[in-house]
């Protein structure tokens, strides 16, 4: 998926509210001052020709003219060559320059009636101007006396609020959240997607692919682990939402050092040096595989007893001792606590305590791969590798 936008590209300054012919007339005005085009998009051609009037009375300065797919190709080529020469302003038109226009010189677009249109049309019609990386601007109006559909709502508060550069995928699959993916496996189009989320649809349909055949998916396991810790992504690092809620999917479903690693290794790559907050968070992500190795599902800690104690409690569980390793445990955490019937038949729950609060998951990594060694990696007949 290509996420880097065309050199010198900018965001699209997208304004979205019911229409008015204050900012439609300052829009034009303001391009026609640097010397500018606008694509103004109404798409009823039985009514387009009213609007191009209008217009020509809003702006008597500006040199309007009119595109539809009704139109016969000779005329249509015409004035789409005209335009493109500079002999116009302003080009009323249909939805028909949503693609294959590439005009450097338009840099502002107006959209009349938005509410009628889909997701992928608006950010499609969005995506004409702004081409030679000057700043550009998209106004999308609705009816004065419009009564929004809830589809209709979400399609333009997410074009609205989609303006950063590569946005197209976030849009993507927002508009596949809000009109539905469907039945897949069938001939109904339920979209039910729209109810559960895609993430989760996906894993539903998954599920049910399996049970189909008759095997029985290996259920995730969920490992809570409660730090007293600053540990995120911050929204200077990482800006999109919508990459920051992926990272924190993706590091809670780590179940080994290797994943961790790479993604270290993305965010190096995609974002830069790791900052300390975040560091923290692929510490955890660390303890976390750790856990997921041994077979831990709970990491919660509490305050410790002060008065010379640690200053905090580790509770980890469920967990199976054998007798070796409870003697090292023992003599690892010389105040520590060891319940074997803690979790009844799945193991017991181990008590260590914490002196340093800035590295209690290094500190519990530590102390795990003292008690719970990994096991050697064969690589060769005779050799191994930790």
């Amino acid at each position: 998926m290509l996420n880097t936008p065309p050199a010198d590209r900018q965001p699209i300054l997208t304004y979205v509210g019911e229409y008015d012919e204050r900012p439609v007339a300052e829009a034009i005005r303001r391009e026609l001052l640097r010397d500018g085009q606008v694509f103004f998009v109404h798409n009823r051609v039985q009514s387009i020709d009213k609007v191009a009037n209008e217009l020509r009375e809003l702006v008597p300065e500006a040199r309007v003219a009119v595109a539809h797919g009704q139109m016969d190709e000779g005329t249509l080529e015409k004035v789409v060559y005209d335009f493109w020469d500079g002999e116009y302003d302003v080009l009323v038109s249909t939805t028909i320059i949503e693609s294959g226009i590439d005009m450097p010189t338009v840099n502002t677009l107006v959209v009349d009636r938005a509410e009628l249109l889909g997701l992928g049309q608006l950010h499609q019609l969005r995506g004409r101007v702004g081409r030679s990386g000057q700043r550009a601007y998209a106004y999308l109006f609705t009816r004065p006396d419009a009564s929004l559909s809830e589809e209709a709502y979400e399609r333009l508060k997410t074009i609205g609020e989609a303006t950063e550069l590569g946005a197209g995928f976030k849009i993507a699959m927002r508009d596949l959240e809000i009109r539905g993916a469907g039945n897949l496996l069938g001939t109904g189009q339920s979209g039910h997607i729209a109810a559960v989320g895609y993430d989760l649809y996906c894993q539903m349909v998954t599920e049910a692919v399996a049970e189909l055949n008759g095997t029985t998916p290996e259920e995730p396991v969920e490992i809570k682990i409660d730090l007293p810790i600053d540990a995120n992504l911050p929204d200077d690092y990482v800006p999109a939402e919508s990459q920051r809620l992926e990272a924190y999917r993706r590091l809670a479903a780590v179940t080994s050092l290797a994943e961790v690693e790479a993604i270290r290794a993305e965010w190096l790559d995609r974002y830069g040096p790791v900052p300390p907050v975040a560091e923290k968070l692929l510490e955890v992500a660390l303890l976390r595989a750790d856990c997921a190795r041994i077979g831990i599902r709970d990491v919660a800690t509490v305050k410790g007893p002060g008065f010379g104690g640690p200053e905090f409690i580790a509770k980890l569980g469920p967990v199976q001792l054998k007798v070796s390793q409870e003697m090292k445990f023992k003599r690892l955490a010389k105040n520590g606590v060891w319940k074997p019937n803690e979790y009844g038949n799945e193991g017991g729950q181990i008590q260590v305590g914490l002196m340093r609060k800035q590295s209690l998951s290094d500190d519990l990594r530590t102390f795990l791969a003292q008690v719970f060694p990994a096991e050697p990696v064969v690589v060769s007949a005779g050799r191994s590798a930790r």
